[in-house]
C-alpha cells in the first residue's frame, strides 16, 4: 500500500527509531549532498556499521527528485470519510484473496496466532492491505538512495538518518542482499511495508534460514507483523474494534483512525463478521 501507511507513519512518526550506539555528531542537512554522504558514512562507522557495507550502500547514491515531490504532496491524503476510504481499499475481490489466504497458510497463521496472540484475520487484513497478499506493488525505489535523499532534506533529517542507519544494518546482518533493498517513497520495505527500524526491532526469522526477509518470506511477513503488534501490547482474545485496547495497539502499525478502522473491518469481512 505505497504512500497510504507512509503517510501517517511519517506524518506522526509511527515508528521509533533503531537502537543503534548513538554517534557524536548528527550529519547536518541540506548543503552539498556529497558531503553530507560522507558524514553520513562516518556515522554509521560510528554506529558500527563495517566499511564494507558503507562502501557497497553509497557508491553511486545521488539524489533522487523524484521522492521529495512524493513526499512534498502527501499532506491532508486521509481527508476521506471512513465510509469513502474503505470502499476503495475493501472490495469483494480483496475480501475473497483474503478468504483463499487464510486458507492456504492456514497451519502457518495458527502457529503464528497461538504464539503472538494476534487473529489471524488482523495479520491477513494488513498482509492485504498493505500488497494485496504480496502480488501487488512493494516498491521500486532503491531504499539506500530513498533514505539518504529524505535525510539529506531538513524537514524530518533525524527520522530519516535513524532509518538510514537501520538499513545500513539490515544489510550488515545479510538479511537481504543491496538488489533486493527496493521499497517505497520512504524507505518501506517488504510485503507489509516495513520501515527499516521496525525491521529491526521487530523483524522475526519464522522461517529459520537465519535471516528476517519479509519481502520473500511469509512466514518471516506474517509473524512479524504480529510480532509488532504484540511488542505494541495487543491482547490475546481481546477486541480490535475502535475503542479497544488492541485498536490502540494498532497505532503502531498507523496511527490513522481511518486506517485502523479499516484494518478492523477487512478482518471482519474475512472471518464472515
Amino acid at each position: 500500500m505505497l504512500g497510504r501507511r507512509l503517510i501517517a507513519l511519517l506524518a506522526t512518526c509511527v515508528v521509533s527509531t533503531v537502537a543503534l550506539s548513538t554517534p557524536t555528531f548528527a550529519a547536518r542537512c541540506g548543503g552539498d549532498f556529497n558531503a553530507f554522504v560522507a558524514a553520513m558514512s562516518q556515522e554509521a562507522a560510528a554506529a558500527g556499521i563495517s566499511q564494507g557495507v558503507i562502501a557497497q550502500a553509497f557508491a553511486g547514491v545521488t539524489q533522487d527528485q523524484a521522492v521529495l515531490s512524493f513526499d512534498r504532496r502527501q499532506r491532508g491524503t486521509f481527508n476521506k470519510t471512513f465510509e469513502q476510504y474503505v470502499a476503495t481499499r475493501v472490495g469483494a475481490g480483496r475480501i475473497k484473496m483474503g478468504k483463499q489466504m487464510l486458507l492456504r497458510h492456514a497451519s502457518l497463521l495458527s502457529r503464528v496466532e497461538q504464539r503472538f496472540g494476534v487473529p489471524r484475520e488482523i495479520v491477513v487484513a494488513i498482509w492485504g492491505l498493505e500488497s494485496d497478499f504480496g502480488k501487488g506493488d512493494i516498491g521500486k525505489m532503491p531504499v539506500i538512495r530513498t533514505l539518504t535523499t529524505m535525510a539529506h532534506d531538513c524537514r524530518r533529517t533525524e527520522l530519516f538518518q535513524g532509518e538510514l542507519l537501520a538499513a545500513l544494518k539490515i544489510l550488515q546482518r545479510g538479511d537481504l542482499p543491496l538488489r533486493d533493498m527496493i521499497g517505497a517513497y520512504a524507505g518501506e520495505i517488504g510485503q507489509t511495508q516495513f520501515l527499516p527500524s521496525s525491521y529491526i526491532k521487530y523483524g522475526v526469522d519464522y522461517d529459520g534460514n537465519g535471516h528476517v526477509d519479509l519481502r520473500h518470506s511469509v512466514p518471516d511477513v506474517l509473524a512479524s507483523t504480529a510480532n509488532l503488534l504484540k511488542t505494541a501490547g495487543w491482547r490475546a482474545g481481546g477486541d480490535y474494534h475502535e475503542g479497544s485496547a488492541n485498536f490502540d495497539a494498532m497505532r503502531e502499525w498507523n496511527r490513522a483512525v481511518i486506517y485502523r478502522k479499516t484494518i478492523a473491518y477487512f478482518a471482519d469481512r474475512l472471518v464472515g463478521r
